[in-house]
């Protein structure tokens, strides 16, 4: 597949140019790149010699992150995934079956060694050297570490592959561990959630592609486009937090008027991701848990999700918002006289406390006071 001329409404793998360049800009936008960059990304994704190929393995797992691949619409996963990179394999996926499917594997690997994308999806069984999950009649550990070492990048899709996930649960009896702790001394790129958005796996794909490179990642792999603010910034319920409006139990007044689903134990405000602001599957803003009306339950921490009970409250990180709108673009501080630095500073504590007042009503509400959590 080539691009088109600029000025031309030509296809390019089943997508009109125009849009093709309206959906690798908004990719880069996405990353926290310029607008300029979706051209870059176009061409990189278009002129490539050769699709990139992805094997992608499954272990301990349901398919989920499979199948949230299969959901965006913009673009569909048929137009980008199978038009501009080669899945040689993936066992929902595979047409073939058996020996036919693993034979392709293997002659692709061997054929693309040091080029290749790993993907990994379900978590590693480990313990009794991993005889849990077996596939072909080798054990997956096994397969995956032979696998990692010959591919150009690799990369953990969903809570499970990343952290071990609901596998890995108490009490954990097939040592069920994430990526990241079995191929330590490899740069694992973790993409959490259960299931992950799609774009976030789909844009750290791009970046790779186009720049030839991982986007920038936190302390636990994860790109930090994604992963880099917590739900509870985000959430649309978020000014009902700072006013202290919150539904008591499902179904009361509170909770049908759209009130923070803190005290049904919402783990947003402890939780990284950016489902409030990148929402699933193209159909709107009821088709994330707060969006439903159901509390976060933080699969994208490790030692939150599918660890802290459901229902409990969560520890609230940064219960104050910011006193000001950060700016588009950043200007040069100038020197502070010392009245605005009162006023500054007196702003600052309002907004203080009245969240403190706000975590304060929570406990007053259900019968006990409860000391507000220290911002780390």
């Amino acid at each position: 597949m080539r691009c088109c001329e600029p000025n031309h409404e030509h296809e390019c793998g089943g997508v009109s140019r125009r849009n093709f360049l309206k959906i690798c800009t908004a990719a880069a936008v996405y990353m926290g790149l310029e607008e300029s960059f979706g051209i870059k990304i176009a061409e990189a994704v278009t002129n490539a010699k050769k699709r990139p190929p992805v094997i992608w393995l499954s272990g301990q797992g349901c398919t989920g992150c499979t199948e949230t691949l299969l959901r965006p619409d913009h673009p569909t996963v048929e137009k980008l995934i199978i038009d501009l990179i080669a899945l040689d394999y993936n066992e929902t996926l595979n047409t073939g079956a058996g020996h036919q499917a693993e034979e392709y594997k293997k002659r692709s690997i061997e054929e693309n060694a040091g080029k290749f994308i790993l993907v990994v999806e379900g978590s590693i069984p480990t313990k009794d050297n991993g005889i849990y999950c077996q596939v072909a009649g080798q054990n997956f550990i096994d397969i995956v570490k032979e696998t990692a070492a010959r591919a150009a990048a690799v990369i953990a899709i969903g809570s499970c592959a990343s952290w071990g996930g609901i596998p890995s649960s108490g009490p954990n009896p097939t040592g069920a561990k994430g990526l990241p702790e079995i191929l330590k001394s490899t740069t694992v790129v973790t993409i959490p959630g259960c299931p992950p958005n799609p774009y976030n796996f789909l844009s750290t794909v791009l970046h790779y592609l186009t720049f030839n490179r991982l986007p920038e990642l936190d302390d636990k792999g994860r790109p930090k486009f994604a992963y880099s603010r917590l739900i509870h910034e985000n959430c649309e319920r978020r000014p009902h937090f700072d006013a202290g409006r919150f539904a008591e139990e499902f179904g009361d007044e509170g909770h049908r008027k759209g009130y923070c689903l803190y005290k049904l134990g919402c783990k947003g405000p402890q939780t990284y991701a950016n489902c409030p602001a990148i929402l699933f599957n193209d159909v709107g803003g009821g088709s994330w848990p707060v969006g439903t009306g159901h509390p976060c339950f933080g699969c994208t921490e490790q030692g939150v999700g599918f660890s802290i009970p459901l229902h409990s409250p969560a520890h609230v990180i940064h219960p104050a918002p910011s006193a000001l709108q950060a700016p588009i673009i950043p200007e040069r501080p100038e020197p502070m006289s010392g009245t605005a630095a009162a006023l500054a500073g007196g702003a600052v504590g309002a907004i203080v406390g009245a969240s403190a007042m706000a975590i304060k009503r929570i406990g007053e509400q259900s019968g006990k006071t409860e000391q507000s959590p220290k911002e780390e």
